[in-house]
């Protein structure tokens, strides 16, 4: 199964507030001939009451090691609204950006060779925040599209199946974790979540983060000996993700080219 271009839907997703981040983004958008609808962001810090109510503070501590920011809680909700709003439209597919992206030069390249292999993966991201222990699916040309059994964060640029949008949603809620934390999970959703590298583009917050304030200043880790439990887990993790690639035959580098 190949896409095309003409198969996705494009969204952006950006806090009205955030008017100059909204600018540099549809310039790089108009740059590359993409039209995004835009996505006004979920204000977590406004809603904050609304947002509490779906999600499990005490859990999202406990599996994350730190406590539910309202950005945190602003920026799930976005996401999943955003997958409703694609299986309400027409559309197979979708790209999610968020409005700190900078896209390289090559990223048109790199979407299209993503679009046109769209039966390898169920999501797929552009750029991440961290990419630990890559094993390679596949050769696409000048990219390998990778799994990863370490860490794999970062939501602000990704090709999403509608048929993956609509599994996860009902499933995401309440929130207990970060999302791109939720996501790494694929182990126990079961899907294939990858990334195309060499990377096409990156975030860049310019150090200021509407979820984690300047410099992470918002965030307010727990004493390392209370945050034992997160420790725990995120090793066991580890093996959840091995075991899931190794029982699906993805544990391993492929050197083989897809045509």
């Amino acid at each position: 199964m190949s896409l095309a271009r003409a198969d996705i839907g494009i969204w952006l997703i950006n806090l009205p507030r955030d008017v100059d981040r909204r600018a540099r983004m549809e310039a790089q958008l108009k740059a590359l001939g993409l039209e995004a609808r835009l996505f006004p962001a979920i204000d977590g810090r406004a809603e904050e009451g609304r947002l509490m109510q779906r999600a499990d503070a005490q859990a999202y501590a406990r599996n994350m090691g730190a406590p539910l920011l309202p950005g945190k809680l602003g920026v799930y909700a976005s996401h999943l609204a955003v997958w409703e709003e694609l299986l309400a439209s027409p559309h197979r597919a979708a790209l999610i950006l968020e409005d700190d992206v900078v896209f390289h030069d090559d990223f048109l390249q790199a979407l299209d060779t993503a679009l046109a292999h769209a039966d390898l993966w169920d999501l797929v991201r552009f750029n991440c925040i961290r990419a630990k222990w890559p094993v390679t699916q596949a050769r696409l040309g000048p990219y390998r599209l990778n799994a990863y059994v370490g860490p794999f964060t970062g939501n602000a640029c990704y090709l999403i199946h509608r048929e993956l949008a609509a599994r996860l949603a009902p499933r995401l809620w309440p929130q207990t974790r970060a999302l791109d934390h939720e996501l790494n999970r694929f182990f126990l959703h079961d899907y294939r979540q990858l990334g195309l590298e060499p990377w096409a583009s990156h975030p860049d917050d310019g150090g200021t983060s509407t979820i984690t304030g300047t410099g992470f200043a918002l965030v307010r880790k727990p004493h390392w000996t209370r945050r034992l439990p997160y420790y725990g887990q995120k090793a066991a993790n580890y093996f959840r993700r091995a075991l899931w690639l190794w029982r699906n035959g993805a544990l391993r580098a492929k050197d083989g080219r897809a045509s």
